[in-house]
């Protein structure tokens, strides 16, 4: 059968306190509507149709390519929402998912579960249903003394008696199309003045149709994001979800409560994260590697048996064996070859160090070129910006530059030249050449 996704967003969510609309708020570093896409095209196979309210050109933005957006000018509730898709879909598709993008865990096994068992169902159509003595304002199902689903009753109308039932109706349901487009416009108007889908269950039963459950097996899906508060339980729940993902791949992390992993990352097995490490972006690791504490890695490239230790990367490449830190920061464009060294305190941006370089303790490298085996002393710096343009530095293979050397670009450094503590370069310094002072002069060759 041909499901089609159809996703309500077109809510203010004025419970936020904010002026960014409720569902591009970010969880796991995306917009959370997105995390509602990604899973339901998974389940149907299908871009989904994304109901959305006036002036949500920020929403559309976020959401990502490939959705079909279809707006709600008036917001009359979710049956109403789900109306506006009728011109659309009627005839177009056997089954409709019907999804809040404000329960962004909802699983796509989940939905696919939900879709199943819609298809054996012979009545119009099936709900998902929670089992849980934690209510988090769901409506209860209700039944009769058969055991049949005959309705459903928001939690704010309920009798005491019907608060006690552990049944929670979360808003998620698959119905037979033809039934669902033929039965929204007879919705009753409720005294708020809006149409809501849940009265159609009681419209099924009127009608002798069954209504099929999917009962929910993890209540972590279904946290409803209406509040800050929501939020953070929602980025709780899914730092668990992700780090189980990656502990059961074979990775170790000492303290999966302070680990965040972002849901593009990669990890290779036997790498190690200790506390407070965060991994965002399309960050890969590979395998062996030593992470954290407290380091930060962003949209980078590490390889085998790297360390880095209380640092920051972002946009870096490190070949395999590199060790970072305590205290490095790398910048944008940084490329490190195999067991390239960075001392603490380091910082490199937009520069590529050959194999085996080793830079010195509280030294800046910007927008330079090093030769493999050269070695950076302490506290050297590339003089790059000259108040108008950033200019490059080339230091030679097997090069050795002194403790605080100043190299004021454009400048090359030759192969195996050296530089002696404190020079301040402003000149080239030829192949094995030796040079010292401010500035700095060529004095002698290396022996």
């Amino acid at each position: 059968m041909k499901t089609e996704a159809v996703i309500l967003a077109a809510g203010l969510g004025t419970r936020m306190k904010s002026d960014v609309p409720k569902v591009i708020h970010p969880l796991g570093g995306r917009p959370m509507i997105t995390w509602t896409v990604a899973a339901s095209r998974e389940a149907t196979g299908r871009d989904p149709f994304v109901v959305i309210g006036p002036d949500s050109e920020e929403v559309k933005r976020a959401a990502g390519e490939g959705i079909n957006f279809i707006e709600q000018k008036e917001r009359l509730g979710t049956g109403h929402a789900v109306l506006q898709a009728a011109s659309q879909l009627r005839g177009q598709c056997d089954q409709v998912l019907v999804v809040h993008a404000d329960l962004p865990l909802l699983r796509s096994e989940t939905m696919q579960r939900l879709i199943d068992m819609q298809e054996r169902n012979p009545g119009p159509l099936t709900l998902l249903v929670a089992h849980s003595g934690v209510s988090r304002g769901f409506g209860r199902i209700l039944r009769d003394a058969e055991g049949r689903v005959v309705g459903i009753i928001e939690e704010a109308h309920a009798t005491p008696e019907q608060l006690e039932g552990h049944e929670l109706n979360v808003g998620t349901y698959c119905y037979e199309a033809d039934w669902l487009w033929d039965h929204l416009s007879e919705l009753p108007l409720s005294p708020k003045g809006e149409y809501y889908l849940t009265d159609l269950v009681a419209m099924a039963v009127k009608e002798g149709g069954e209504v099929a459950v999917a009962m929910l097996e993890d209540m972590e899906e279904v946290i409803g994001i209406n509040t800050r508060e929501h939020l953070a339980q929602a980025e709780t729940a899914l730092r668990r979800r992700v780090n189980r993902h990656w502990m059961l791949a074979g990775v170790s992390i000492l303290d999966p409560a302070s680990t965040y992993i972002g849901p593009d990352v990669q990890l290779g097995k036997d790498t190690v994260l200790l506390p407070n490490t965060h991994l965002w972006g399309r960050t890969v690791i590979g395998e062996v590697c030593h992470l954290g504490p407290n380091t930060i890695v962003r949209d980078s490239v590490i390889g085998d048996r790297c360390k880095v230790e209380i640092s920051v990367l972002e946009e870096v490449t490190l070949e395999s064996d590199v060790e970072v830190g305590p205290f490095a920061h790398l910048r944008t464009g940084t490329y490190l070859g195999q067991g390239v060294h960075i001392g603490n305190f380091g910082e490199v941006k937009n520069s590529t160090l050959g194999a085996g370089v080793k830079v010195g303790h509280f030294s800046y490298v910007g927008d330079a070129t090093i030769g493999e085996n050269a070695n950076i002393g302490a506290g050297t710096v590339t003089c790059n910006f000259d108040g108008e343009r950033k200019h490059r530095t080339e230091i030679g293979p097997g090069a050795f530059i002194g403790s605080d050397t100043m190299l004021v670009a454009p400048v090359r450094v030759g192969r195996e030249a050296h530089t002696g503590a404190g020079a301040v370069v402003t000149k080239d310094v030829p192949e094995r050449g030796v040079a010292v002072g401010v500035p700095a002069r060529v004095i002698r060759k290396v022996k």
